[in-house]
């Protein structure tokens, strides 16, 4: 802890740091001390419940867990680092026990961040084109509203137009397909009465760019920061199907879902899918190192090795994957997982945060609720006819409310042109009832405040 005073720290924060997505304007942000649990302290001393697992869904395990950190300390002491072109203990058991949660995965490539992973698999795509007897069948469709990562390369597969602006060109190779959310229908259809036109559109994407020119499609199984939909049960076996008619490869962006955030290990076996490749890492070790997985199949993997002239291997590095502490950091968050069995409290809570939810949809702006698990999101509409967007502005209001009464909670931010009306709730895995009964009732508190109304 430092020993220096508040005013003095705060004052080196607004000069020296450059915070993620905010400019200081003179002052400074929320700045946290101390964690426990799902309680969080600022350095004025203030407490919140933290509904958001550390404002990007990866605390999911919660606050001050002595055991990471004392497995993370004992590996340090013991042998901190090589190039991931050699091996450590911690990384064959880790990648061990990771893939006996994920039947028909076979290779477990560490890097750091969920858009290196990402790329990674990008690049995978792209050599495996280049060693098979298509050469053009490079390019990776993304779904509208999906997010893959902040890195160029990822931005060119963002499905939400704001994080994009500026920063282009972008790279090609790239097209977008449309999104599945039900409440918004693409198509202005209504589930289950429809004939899935959001899955036909993969099809007609991938007719549309040349099947012989599409290598792989990049899906979040849960869209996430752009606005919590979660496709309708049959949305990713039907469009398995049209992929593997067209030999296009299935991503699954897991960065979020991964890792029990939906009560299953992962968010596409809710689906009963297999995946060619997975990529992780905001949960892989709850925040307590930085570490991102690629997970392939063997035919992936097997495919990346060629001989003759062409590039006999997936040549690529990731000078962090080679980091022990992640590793053993991921293995001790699993044995967390199963040991208290949080995936039954994901599933459990996850059903009462949902059932506390959908009370909230008597209040005249509150268009929609969704989620699945421990992820769950509110849309807010100006009126429920309409549905039209509650002002992004309001929407900063409710968030700030809940804040001052010491919730924290997250939203859509600045990803669409009108559609960051979301708020989105992602407690650690460790929640109570107790803990999302006060969440629920910070909310209706910030909805009388801001919106003037509870609703029932």
């Amino acid at each position: 802890m430092s020993t220096k005073s508040a005013e003095y720290l705060i004052e080196a924060d607004v000069k020296n740091v450059w915070h993620h997505l905010m400019l200081h304007q003179g002052k400074a942000p929320m700045i946290i001390v101390e964690g426990k649990g799902l309680r969080l302290k600022d350095i004025h001393g203030k407490e919140y419940l933290d509904a958001t697992s550390g404002g990007v869904w990866c605390v999911n395990v919660g606050y001050g867990r002595a055991e990471i950190a004392e497995a993370v300390c004992a590996q340090m002491k013991k042998m901190v680092y090589y190039a991931a072109s050699g091996g450590n203990l911690p990384t064959i058991e880790f990648s061990e026990k990771l893939l006996s949660h994920m039947p028909g995965l076979s290779r477990v490539y560490l890097s750091s961040s969920g858009s290196e992973a990402n790329e990674k698999a990008y690049k995978m795509v792209r050599l495996l084109a280049y060693n098979g007897a298509k050469k053009e069948k490079k390019k990776i469709l993304y779904r509208y509203r999906d997010y893959h990562g902040t890195t160029i390369g990822a931005l060119s597969s963002c499905g939400q137009p704001e994080r994009r602006e500026c920063f282009g060109p972008f790279v090609e190779g790239f097209a977008e397909v449309p999104h599945a959310c039900c409440y918004r229908c693409a198509f202005g259809q209504n589930y289950p009465g429809c004939a899935l036109e959001c899955v036909k559109a993969v099809e007609d994407v991938i007719r549309q760019e040349g099947p012989d020119t599409v290598g792989a499609i990049i899906f979040e199984p849960i869209t996430a920061g752009g606005g919590i939909i979660p496709p309708v049960a049959e949305y990713y076996e039907e469009v398995s199907a049209i992929c593997k008619k067209y030999g296009v490869l299935v991503i699954m962006d897991e960065v979020v879902c991964g890792m029990g955030r939906t009560g299953a290990m992962f968010g596409y076996q809710h689906y009963g899918i297999a995946p060619d490749m997975v990529t992780l890492a905001k949960g892989v070790a709850s925040a307590y190192m930085p570490i991102s997985c690629t997970v392939t199949t063997e035919n992936v993997f097997s495919g990346l090795q060629a001989s003759g002239d062409k590039l006999g291997y997936f040549r690529d590095i990731s000078t962090f994957g080679g980091c022990a502490a992640g590793p053993a950091a991921a293995l001790e968050n699993m044995r967390i997982i199963e040991r208290e069995k949080l995936l039954a409290n994901v599933t459990a809570m996850g059903a009462y945060l949902m059932e506390g939810l959908k009370e909230t949809l008597s209040h005249p702006n509150v268009g929609d609720v969704r989620g699945k698990g421990l992820l769950a999101g509110i849309e807010f509409v100006v009126d429920k006819t309409s549905k039209n967007p509650l002002p992004e502005e309001k929407v900063i209001a409710l968030c700030g409310e809940m804040a001052a009464n010491g919730v924290l909670v997250g939203r859509t931010n600045r990803c669409f042109p009108e559609h960051n009306n979301i708020i989105n709730l992602a407690p650690a895995y460790i929640v109570t009832r107790a803990d999302i009964d006060i969440i629920l009732k910070t909310l209706r508190e910030a909805l009388i405040s801001v919106l003037g109304h509870a609703g029932k």
